[in-house]
């Protein structure tokens, strides 16, 4: 299973909204989530999040899906080129 290693920008127009579902979904996908950094911007009404991943392409686009659907939500993502193996998180933990 080859992973990948990005970053989820997020902006969220109408936090009150929209946070049990915006919430709900990052905890579906905690598995993948490696750090996740949350500033809100209660003068402008937003909230802006971002979350570091690692997972494979498939996961990756399922939260970005699943977010980006949400109403008065905007992301970006981006992806490091460099693709990790199962082989090679293992070699380092001394596993084979």
């Amino acid at each position: 299973m080859i992973k990948r290693i990005g970053v989820i920008g997020i902006v969220v127009e109408n936090r009150k909204e929209i946070s049990d579902k915006l919430n709900k979904i990052l905890s579906s996908y905690g598995d993948i989530i490696i750090g996740r950094m949350g500033i809100p911007s209660k003068e402008y009404g937003l909230s802006i999040i971002s979350l570091i991943v690692e997972g494979t392409s498939d996961d990756i686009g399922a939260i970005t899906g699943k977010l980006g659907s949400l109403k008065g939500v905007n992301l970006k993502s981006a992806l490091t080129s460099v693709k990790i193996n199962d082989k090679v998180n293992s070699d380092k933990t001394g596993e084979n």
